[in-house]
């Protein structure tokens, strides 16, 4: 499926592929509306109907992966909240094992991902992970979501990578869209984001279920490239 060879840098989103995206979508989708029902005097199914449409007001936008927007859009303490629930923050199968298969291999590692640097830096507290990459790409820093065409240059300012040399894995098929018409060369998508949902059929890229996929021929080319001792 991949030519090691002709990659140098992987770029990698987070939630939904190194990170089970479980912890989202209930954080979103029954924490925040339980929350926003009590604050409201609401009855939940109401809460969560308004908390939706809100949300998709801003689906796709920078706004929509703010922490700080949603503190102030629905009056609740959002960062606040996701601590209360960090138990529920976890690593997707063989991740860890594939970062540092990629460190062996000689490939950069790049988490690149649309979440606020206040959920980032929480995840990363909670996993490590951050020990296991190379650099930490927050869109927020960058002022522009991954689905934006213009944030991918941006990126490479900050981030120099050579698009043709350059994987990326994402659950998102907007945001893999956006890489796609960027250039980037190789593409890969996640079909079970959540572990507590279904595996998804993809049909539009290439697609993995997890990274235990990938990792055979990475260390077939490792072995391959290793230089001998002595």
């Amino acid at each position: 499926m991949l030519n090691w060879s002709e990659i140098d840098t992987v770029l990698l989103d987070m939630d939904g592929t190194l990170l089970d995206l479980h912890f989202d979508n209930h954080f979103w989708l029954e924490f925040v509306p339980a929350r926003f029902a009590a604050r409201n005097d609401l009855g939940l199914d109401q809460a969560r109907e308004e908390c939706l449409r809100r949300y998709q007001e801003y689906a796709g936008t920078l706004e929509w992966y703010c922490i700080d927007h949603w503190t102030s859009e629905l009056g609740l303490d959002i960062a606040l909240l996701k601590e209360e629930v960090d138990h529920l923050i976890a690593v997707l199968p063989h991740v860890t094992d594939f970062l540092d298969l990629l460190h062996a291999a000689g490939k950069r590692r790049v988490l690149v991902t649309n979440a606020h640097q206040k959920s980032l830096a929480l995840k990363m507290e909670r996993t490590r992970l951050h020990h296991r990459l190379d650099s930490l790409v927050s869109s927020h820093d960058l002022g522009l979501a991954k689905e934006n065409p213009a944030f991918w240059p941006s990126l490479r300012e900050r981030e120099p990578f050579d698009p043709q040399r350059t994987l990326f894995v994402d659950d998102s098929l907007s945001v893999l869209r956006a890489a796609q018409g960027y250039g980037i060369r190789w593409l890969l998508a996640m079909t079970h984001p959540d572990r507590q949902q279904p595996v998804r059929q993809i049909e539009e890229f290439p697609a993995i279920r997890e990274f235990a996929e990938l990792m055979p021929d990475l260390r077939a080319w490792c072995d391959a490239h290793a230089h001998p001792s002595g």
